[in-house]
């Protein structure tokens, strides 16, 4: 789908509708407006929401918003349902194969109205058209008359999608936008850039809102570098990401389709999965699905839909299979199989509205007999104390109660990461059946309603859930988000796509399937090990895409770097074979786009060239690597080096070193300062501090350089270092027995891959120059062993950013024949790259450039 013109029309309609929204609410408003006569009512509720959205212009702005977009979407979705004939007549639409005014005008001009429709509007829409009525003032008769035929058409489709039409008397009819009928209106561009073709996929939907919001969204992120953090207003707009379509189908079709095939191993629906990884090893332990009925499915992030509205169509081609009617099967599947949560009302309007449309282009008659989406766009509710009286039960525990009547309180911020108990739903449910209504009561019954349904969505069991959760760091969350998350999710807390790794596996049965694509962060940084540990311990990857950066073409850069997999859950008493069964992992990082990624996938799904690219990786291949890293690509003989080899912290002595806290007062260049000052060569502090010196080398890392060099820099540690000595507590003297001791170091920080240096006696080091200390003969074969390939390999899996912390280096794994190692090679090595550093005039043992040299034999 070419997505440029559409995020052309839905960002420009933004402006223009929220332009016009604006105008209306000022005309609106005004003491002596018209609306203020003829639907005092309407007025009301909007002068309600401009209070409850901060009052004055914010709270006009608030409501400006809302109301823009409402319009913005049933502009859209009208014309969708235009283009696929579902409305009889274009209600924003040119009649087929013209332009100009919308169908339903033009029809209103001959006298044809749909009575059934117009209803009580009917004759002033006639008076405006026939010149026997008079417009309102600045409006021209036309123009009022469609907007009364779009309001009228809107509440006729109330009763069939209430998620996306208001009911009658709401402000909203009353803002509609002014000049719907010129050529450049949201309205009239409507139906040149969603042209009939366009209008076969209803995803288009799902990315008309994501370019609507995409200016707000550079709003939020703007602020976030301005230390701005992120509540209920800005979470939907900051996280919404539409997930490319072959995505969702691998997620689907490896979680909804796996689970099929696994009990139905005869169906023909794998003809149906392009990216359907099947497995290899014969499996029996697996959640039992007898009819479709049973397949449930929940997206508990799903956004515009675009994972239910896929999975709509495989579990269509389940039902088929099985032998149900096409005229039951949309029902059923909206009925008993999929079922959505939400925190954007926008977002969950348009899913529930794309289901609907998956439905009608199943079974025409559908809106004869609708059935709605199960999406639950998720309230912030909460109950007084007097309301709290009249719902908790006699024999309950109060405190118990209290929270779960109140556990939605934020859910606009927590969504679906709430976790209601599932046997205390159910008990308060058949409570509130059972107390009466009656005019005093009846609110807060509604509301304790709304709280047991939501309840119910998020704690029943399901058999997939799949999910393209909000990417989120913690150091964007507002104060009450980043406390709930240290709470709630402690071995997620570090972004919201990890807790919903953990809450979709909560949320899929014992057995069940789960299917995400999330940051790839996850799957190495020493942050989620405990993450890790508890996944690898109660779920089995069962296939995993490695995607890295570039997989979503709306994101530029190295900005999301992501990992698609699917999981099974493993109940306590599943076996060890069952834990064991290999998962199926593709690497398709390198491809720098999401098509390229694409043909990489399918290439190793086809088995091109003569090996298939599909890596295979047991739980073992995981466990045995320090942090239990999802380093799948590591070879059998490199994951064994880390269970027969020993940690390199356990064969050097490894230090961080000293940080002065003002390098500026402290440090200087080697040249700047007096040679009769400085001690290049000390053994030890004693020699140090007996030599009289001022400056001493100072080991502080420095540029990517291997075996020698990088020794440029000169520190005051006059008199044992007592002027460092005393700007403690800021700074910082650590580990100062290994001070002036030769060792192998390293810089914390790469661009690229690690490098170690030989230093010889006389340095101290720095806290970024990370350093290993033993006997020189050990230090020769630690330097060698570390600027390996095989150490390079190492450093992707348990230094995976670019950080190399002594924590990641110590987990090298090192040989019991380390000493083995030969001595000439290390030697070799040292003092070519010596002789290289000290051709350069930084080096202090620089003597003469090897071009005066080579001039002088010549």
């Amino acid at each position: 789908m070419e997505t440029a013109p559409l995020k052309a029309f839905a960002t420009s309609a933004r402006v223009e509708l929220l332009r016009e929204i604006r105008a209306r609410i000022t005309a609106v408003l005004a003491q002596g407006s018209p609306e203020r006569v003829e639907n005092p009512g309407a007025v009301a509720k909007l002068e309600t929401a401009v209070t409850a959205g901060g009052g004055g212009a914010a709270g006009q702005a608030h409501v400006a918003d809302r109301v823009a977009y409402t319009w913005f979407n049933r502009i859209i979705a009208l014309r969708f349902m235009d283009a696929n004939g579902y409305t009889g007549i274009g209600v924003v639409s040119p009649a087929a194969d013209q332009i100009g005014q919308p169908e339903v005008l033009s029809a209103a001009k001959r006298g044809q109205l749909d009575e059934e429709v117009v209803k009580r509007s009917g004759d002033v829409i006639r008076g405006l058209l026939n010149g026997t009525r008079k417009p309102r003032a600045g409006v021209d008769a036309q123009a009022e008359a469609y907007e009364l035929l779009l309001v009228a058409y809107c509440r006729h489709w109330h009763d069939k999608m209430p998620f996306m039409f208001e009911h009658e008397g709401e402000y909203t009819e009353l803002l509609i936008p002014a000049n719907l009928l010129a050529e450049d209106s949201v309205l009239s561009r409507s139906s040149k850039v969603l042209t009939a073709d366009v209008c076969r996929d209803v995803e288009v939907i799902g990315w008309l809102y994501q370019f609507y919001i995409s200016e707000r969204k550079d709003e939020v992120f703007a602020g976030f570098k301005k230390n701005k953090k992120a509540g209920a207003d800005e979470i939907p707009a900051a996280t919404q990401l539409f997930t490319p379509h072959w995505i969702v189908q691998y997620l689907v079709q490896n979680s909804v389709g796996r689970l099929w095939m696994l009990n139905h191993p005869k169906s023909r629906l794998v003809e149906q999965m392009e990216y359907y990884i099947a497995p290899v090893d014969e499996e029996s332990d697996f959640l039992k699905i007898s009819k479709p009925e049973e397949l449930t499915v929940i997206d508990p992030a799903c956004g515009s839909g675009h994972m239910l509205t896929y999975a709509f169509d495989l579990l269509y081609a389940i039902y088929e299979e099985e032998g149900y009617t096409p005229s039951q099967i949309p029902g059923l599947i909206l009925t008993h199989n999929l079922r959505g949560t939400e925190i954007d009302p926008r977002a969950g309007a348009l899913a529930s509205f794309a289901l609907t449309m998956k439905a009608a282009a199943k079974r025409k008659r559908f809106f004869k007999e609708p059935v709605e989406p199960h999406i639950c766009v998720l309230d912030p509710i909460t109950f007084s104390d007097d309301e709290l009286s009249y719902l908790l039960t006699s024999d309950g525990d109060e405190a118990t109660e209290v929270s779960f009547w109140n556990q939605f309180a934020n859910a606009d911020t927590f969504g679906s990461l709430i976790r209601p108990d599932a046997h205390l739903t159910a008990r308060l449910k058949r409570h509130v059946e059972s107390l009466e209504e009656n005019v005093f009561t009846s609110e807060p019954l509604r509301w304790a309603s709304r709280v047991l349904e939501q309840a119910t969505y998020l704690s029943d069991k399901y058999a997939v859930v799949v999910a393209n959760p909000p990417y989120m760091g913690s150091k964007q969350m507002n104060a009450l988000l980043s406390q709930f998350m240290k709470d709630e999710y402690p071995t997620g807390k570090s972004d919201l796509f990890a807790a919903f790794m953990i809450r979709c596996t909560e949320l899929a049965d014992h057995r069940g399937a789960v299917a995400m694509i999330t940051m790839q962060s996850w799957m190495f940084l020493s942050s989620y090990e405990k993450l890790r540990v508890n996944l690898l311990d109660n779920q089995r990857i069962t296939s995993m895409l490695h995607l890295g950066p570039h997989a979503f073409d709306s994101i530029g850069g190295e900005v999301v770097s992501v990992t698609a997999f699917s999981l099974a859950n493993l109940p306590v008493e599943a076996p060890e074979y069952v834990r064991e069964l290999p998962g199926a992992f593709i690497r398709l990082v390198e491809p720098k786009s999401a098509t390229g990624k694409l043909d990489l996938f399918l290439d190793a799904l086809r088995a091109r060239g003569g090996e298939s690219q599909i890596q295979r990786v047991s739980r073992s291949g995981f466990i045995t690597v320090p942090g239990e890293p999802i380093a799948y690509w590591l070879s059998e003989k490199m994951r064994a080096s880390f269970s027969t080899g020993r940690p390199l912290s356990e064969v050097a002595n490894l230090r961080q070193g000293l940080a002065t806290a003002d390098n500026n007062r402290f440090l200087r260049l080697w040249w700047e300062v007096s040679s009769c000052r400085t001690a290049l060569a000390c053994t030890s502090r004693e020699e140090a501090a007996s030599s009289g010196a001022r400056w001493f080398p100072y080991n502080k890392g420095g540029e990517y350089r291997k075996w020698y060099g990088n020794q440029e820099h000169v520190v005051n540690w006059e008199n044992d270092g007592r002027e460092i000595v005393s700007f403690k507590p800021r700074a910082v003297i650590r580990n100062p027995s290994t001070y002036f001791s030769p060792s192998v170091s390293w810089s914390d920080i790469s661009s690229s891959e690690a490098a170690f240096r030989k230093y010889p006696t006389g340095f101290i080091h720095d806290s970024t120059g990370h350093s290993a200390f033993g006997d020189e003969e050990l230090l020769a074969k630690v330097c060698l062993l570390l600027n390996s390939s095989f150490v390079t390999e190492v450093m992707k899996v348990v230094a995976p950013t670019m950080h190399f912390h002594i924590g990641y280096v110590g987990l090298v794994p090192v040989s019991h024949g380390i000493r083995k190692l030969s001595d000439d090679l290390s030697v070799r090595l040292s003092v070519a790259s010596m002789r290289d550093w000290n051709q350069r005039e930084m080096s202090w043992e620089f003597a003469c450039n090897p071009l005066v040299s080579l001039g002088r034999l010549a």
